[in-house]
């Protein structure tokens, strides 16, 4: 586990040698950067972040993996990029990200996720999981239940059209959602 910090993230995304790859938020640069190489020299990675600290997350943990990745500062509503430029669209919310925005705003994110991703694409929703084993217990104040594990994240996805959206695990303190773009989208969207 030391060796490999972000294996299970890697792994989750699914990303692979020559994906065009979106990253939207960053709450850790160095699982950012390690899900960022795996496209390889053939692929491009890009990240949308909604301030400057995050965009330096990105850069510094782009850096430390070796990988070079396009930043851009905009907010998850409104996504610098051409429609379905990505194959992949990770979505970062264990740094509460989505969480926090309004309903409305998170449901113009995910319609602009949508609309980034190219038809058959998959979305990935990496978010922080339940409070378990010991720290549950002596927590005192009830928290909210996150956005990716409580099941929020699916229904979200589903409502503007993605197919199979599930939760894929939770693990090391973060829950994963998957869900894909439908091919016939781009038919639905003419």
């Amino acid at each position: 586990k030391r060796q490999n910090p972000h294996g299970l993230a890697v792994s989750m995304a699914g990303a692979k040698m020559g994906d065009r790859l979106l990253h939207v938020g960053c709450a850790h640069g160095g699982r950012l950067g390690a899900i960022a190489a795996k496209v390889g020299l053939s692929g491009r990675a890009a990240a949308a972040v909604p301030d400057q600290a995050s965009a330096d997350r990105v850069r510094k943990g782009g850096a430390e993996a070796g990988v070079l990745v396009d930043v851009d500062i905009a907010p998850p509503t409104r996504l610098p990029y051409e429609p379905n430029a990505f194959d992949l669209v990770v979505a970062d919310d264990s740094g509460g990200l989505f969480a926090t925005l309004r309903p409305d705003d998170r449901a113009a994110a995910v319609r602009e996720i949508v609309r980034v991703l190219r038809p058959g694409g998959r979305v990935v929703m990496i978010g922080a999981g339940p409070r378990a084993g010991i720290g549950a217990l002596l927590s005192r104040a009830p928290e909210a239940p996150p956005f990716v594990s409580s099941g929020e994240a699916v229904r979200a996805l589903e409502a503007d059209g993605f197919r199979s959206a599930r939760i894929i695990g939770e693990r090391e303190g973060l829950a994963f959602v998957e869900a894909i773009k439908p091919r016939d989208a781009a038919r639905r969207e003419a």
